[in-house]
């Protein structure tokens, strides 16, 4: 990646996200423990692999959570756990890279993505839900890696007025 940018990387957006859905006993381990790795481990993995390059920057960082990050629901506990995970993990490296790189939360409600092609009809969205474009949302990525030195957007809860996994 660096190789490409002859060295240089500016900012970093992670956006992994993938479930297995339904009740803890339901799930085959193995599919829990890979949205766990998916989402917060692969997260993990390509800021890490960046870090020096954004760091000989002053770069940012965006990380990808969800709105079941910060309110969590029944029959998606391994999803949750993986975005309250990329919550955390985003908090703590606000705090240990504060003045080096920029680290930003977006909290985004649903959107009209393929996430929930293929899902059984209960674990879709109603079909009056308002999902988000993810147009609208990448808008206010740009926004928190466009801030000025010095100028932290910490998250963004960006979701469609009348969502339902939002309180």
């Amino acid at each position: 990646m660096a190789d490409r940018a002859d060295g240089v990387i500016d900012g970093v957006f992670t956006a992994a996200g993938i479930d297995s859905c339904g009740k803890l006993g339901d799930v085959p381990a193995k599919d829990w423990e890979r949205v766990v790795h998916v989402n917060l481990l692969g997260t993990v993995a390509v800021i890490r692999s960046a870090l020096p390059y954004l760091k000989s920057s002053g770069g940012r960082i965006v990380t990808c959570a969800s709105t079941l990050g910060i309110n969590a629901v029944s029959d998606a506990t391994a999803y949750c756990a993986s975005k309250f995970g990329v919550v955390g993990f985003s908090r703590a490296l606000a705090a240990e890279l504060a003045g080096e790189v920029g680290v930003t939360t977006l909290i985004p409600g649903g959107m009209y993505t393929s996430f929930f092609d293929g899902r059984d009809e209960q674990y879709m969205p109603p079909p009056e839900a308002k999902l988000n474009e993810p147009a609208n949302v990448a808008e206010t990525v740009v926004c928190a890696l466009s801030q000025p030195a010095g100028c932290e957007v910490r998250e963004l809860v960006v979701c469609s007025s009348t969502e339902s996994s939002w309180p």
